[in-house]
């Protein structure tokens, strides 16, 4: 999914300092057509968790003839983009010549290493529902440049805790490939129950109500807000009175500063000018045949990073 809050100006993105109790970010917004988009990250504050950079949250939306999600042809460089869907159907194209319809417990993984172009719409037979995230993950420096590779996983596997279930989005029993250590879990807890998740201590971790009610660490989550755990911690304790779907991201803190516009993920500016031009002198990204319409052009740039 392209950025659709993108900068003029190329935002740096490090490690921040942590936190020992329960930090909410406030969110972004913005709409794609009858989508609202809620961006949790970056934020201010905070902008990265782990090798995670970004994380969008649209839906839940019921819809009739419309096409809420069409994502024209966009590039990607140094980062794997996530789709992951709750309710609804996505088809992904790009330009290596993939296409899958994305249901709900698929995992849609698209790296994009050196250079890459994708869509994402809505298909013409539908549930007439949308709900999900799209989330990126930073490539580290030795993998940021590998070739481009997409991944369409049957239904992930499930697993049963203290009451609820766990799916690996990435990371764990996953099948999705990853360079950097870290963990992308969907967690449903049940009515009237306390779900317990051990954790890695040597991770940080920020959760997201994407469903229900619950409570973490005494405070009641509020929807469209990503809240940051930090690490040290060796277990996730989330109460529901009425059942809740929770998304944790985590991994170890990442280590490196990334510099972040638009749809790409590099080390210097010079990176980002260069693939700029390249994607509007249509060059190294490629062309999504698939796609019925034009591709979306670049945005301004400005010339420093903030």
């Amino acid at each position: 999914m392209s950025n659709l809050l993108p900068s003029p100006e190329t935002v740096e993105c490090g490690p921040s300092p942590g936190t020992a109790t329960l930090e909410a970010l406030p969110d972004r917004t913005t709409r794609l057509g009858a989508l609202e988009v809620h961006r949790v990250l970056p934020v201010r504050g905070r902008r990265l968790i782990g090798p995670w950079c970004f994380f969008d949250r649209y839906g839940p939306l019921t819809f009739g003839p419309d096409k809420p999600m069409d994502v024209a042809p966009h590039p990607h460089i140094g980062l794997q983009t996530v789709t992951w869907l709750l309710s609804g159907e996505v088809v992904h194209n790009d330009s290596l010549g993939s296409e899958c319809l994305v249901r709900p417990g698929q995992l849609s993984l698209m790296t994009a290493g050196r250079g890459i172009a994708h869509t994402e719409e809505t298909p013409a037979s539908n549930s007439g529902k949308l709900d999900g995230v799209q989330l990126w993950v930073a490539l580290p420096e030795a993998s940021r440049h590998v070739a481009p590779e997409y991944q369409c996983t049957k239904e992930q596997p499930v697993v049963d805790c203290p009451g609820g279930r766990v799916t690996s989005i990435l990371g764990g029993a996953s099948a999705g490939r990853q360079y950097s250590a870290g963990v992308g879990i969907d967690i449903a807890v049940d009515p009237r129950s306390r779900a317990a998740l051990a954790l890695n201590p040597g991770f940080e971790y920020g959760v997201l109500l994407a469903q229900g009610d619950a409570d973490l660490l005494g405070v009641p989550l509020q929807p469209n807000t990503l809240y940051y755990l930090g690490a040290g911690r060796s277990e996730l304790n989330a109460v529901s009175r009425d059942g809740a779907r929770i998304l944790l991201i985590g991994g170890a803190p990442f280590g490196e500063k990334i510099l972040m516009w638009w749809n790409f993920v590099a080390r210097t500016q010079d990176e980002i000018v260069e693939a700029r031009k390249s994607w509007e002198s249509h060059e190294v990204f490629g062309e999504v045949p698939r796609y019925n319409g034009p591709r979306i052009p670049a945005p301004t740039l400005l010339g420093r990073a903030l």
